[in-house]
């Protein structure tokens, strides 16, 4: 299993500075958001992209994937009733699995919910059918390029489309193409699903349609620093990664950082190691 840092919580530190501390609080890589590397993503070309590539693994890293896609340019959505503005938001779904190729990632990440709540005076089901040609677009770019693009169930405070994985697993079915999965964000399904965490990935896991999973508490703090238990989450995924059924690629995404960015990062993934090295050791 190994562990990916996501680098919003490093900001504003430069990009090779995100990944000496990375480095040297122990993760394996970094799950990288876009908009923490340009303004406007669409502005990085591949020759950039493989310079941060470089960076990291000049550091002993890996870029292992993307997330929080579309926060950057401004205004896009896989909903809006604007055709041109879908068109728009799906060449930049597009760009971004290219992108993700380019870094040396092998998946994305979408959650991004208020680009896909639905908009006043439309139905859940007008707003369904928009998001399904955007994800077919994406899924179609990611099984070009070789990747898996994920798209991530969150909690309805966030948004009012896709709050969990049976209804993002709905998606991924509808439109059948393998590099399209779902996955399991722990803060977002301690909140909105029926039941545990670590019975959801038992359910789900099987079934081929979990991509990847970001680990952090309902509190929105790290692993650790809530009510979460994730000895038993982290006993499936290994479970689940050794039958074949889970990448075994680990992102650490809190947003309340506490008591700052490096000290959140730093307690999350001491914690997670000392939950493992006790899984491991008492079997």
């Amino acid at each position: 299993m190994k562990f990916a840092l996501c680098n919003e919580v490093l900001q504003p530190l430069p990009f090779a500075q995100q990944c000496r501390w990375a480095a040297d609080l122990g993760y394996d890589g970094l799950e990288v958001a876009p908009f923490t590397l340009a303004d406007d993503p669409m502005s990085i070309t591949d020759e950039q992209a493989a310079g941060f590539r470089k960076v990291a693994e000049d550091h002993g890293l890996r870029i292992f994937g993307l997330h929080w896609l579309l926060v950057a340019p401004a205004g896009l959505s896989i909903v809006s009733e604007d055709a041109r503005l879908r068109r728009r938001t799906m060449d930049v779904m597009t760009r971004l699995v290219e992108l993700c190729v380019a870094l040396g990632g092998s998946y994305l990440v979408h959650g991004s919910p208020k680009q896909r709540s639905v908009p006043g005076g439309n139905t859940r089901e007008q707003a369904w059918e928009r998001a399904r040609e955007c994800l077919q677009a994406a899924g179609e770019a990611a099984a070009r390029c070789g990747v898996t693009y994920c798209l991530e169930p969150l909690s309805p405070r966030e948004t009012d489309l896709f709050n969990t994985v049976e209804e993002a697993a709905r998606m991924v079915d509808e439109i059948g193409l393998p590099a399209l999965r779902t996955m399991i964000d722990c803060s977002a399904a301690g909140q909105a699903e029926a039941e545990p965490v670590q019975a959801l990935m038992e359910r789900w896991m099987p079934r081929g349609v979990i991509g990847h999973v970001q680990v952090n508490d309902p509190n929105r703090r790290g692993p650790g620093q809530g009510a979460m238990e994730f000895g038993p989450i982290l006993q499936v995924m290994l479970r689940m990664e050794e039958a074949g059924n889970f990448p075994g690629i680990v992102g650490v995404e809190p947003f309340d950082y506490v008591p700052d960015g490096p000290g959140c990062a730093a307690h999350s993934l001491g914690y997670l190691r000392g939950v493992l090295q006790g899984l491991q050791t008492h079997g």
